[in-house]
């Protein structure tokens, strides 16, 4: 996460907090000095009971909304700074004119600032993989995982 020119006025830790498919998963912690590193992978799996057509299942993921947010561990209970929301399709899979890098994978996106945060919206640059596999529920029942 970049943010050029911004210094933090709280000193506390950030995390980065990802809500996909229904999951909520959440970084480590990191000092509060842009350029903040968060070197994670998050792994979300999900199984869709019942959908066979891939087709199926991109409508079921635009239809679902992936959450992204810059946090830091103000008390009592942390302070929001900044979000990012997408539906979860273009999120897991964007249009190639927004990726770059190593076959396309890396992303930059600009986060919304919350009220609590002053300076310029900060910049996350991250990397998503999909996996899509199919897999036998029971005889004669197939899903997409």
């Amino acid at each position: 996460v970049t943010c050029p020119g911004v210094l933090l006025k709280d000193k506390q830790e950030l995390y980065l907090s990802v809500f996909v498919l229904g999951q909520y998963k959440k970084t480590q912690c990191v000092p509060a000095v842009f350029p903040l590193l968060f070197q994670e992978k998050l792994v979300f799996e999900k199984a869709f009971a019942n959908i066979v057509d891939p087709g199926d299942l991109v409508k079921l993921l635009e239809f679902d909304t992936a959450v992204l947010e810059l946090i830091q561990l103000v008390p009592p209970v942390g302070k929001v700074l900044a979000t990012y929301e997408e539906n979860t399709r273009d999120f897991l899979f964007p249009d190639p004119k927004l990726t770059h890098g190593h076959r396309g994978l890396e992303r930059e996106i600009l986060m919304k600032r919350s009220p609590f945060f002053t300076g310029i919206a900060p910049k996350l640059r991250f990397s998503t993989i999909s996996l899509i596999s199919d897999s036998l529920l029971s005889p004669g029942r197939s899903h997409i995982q």
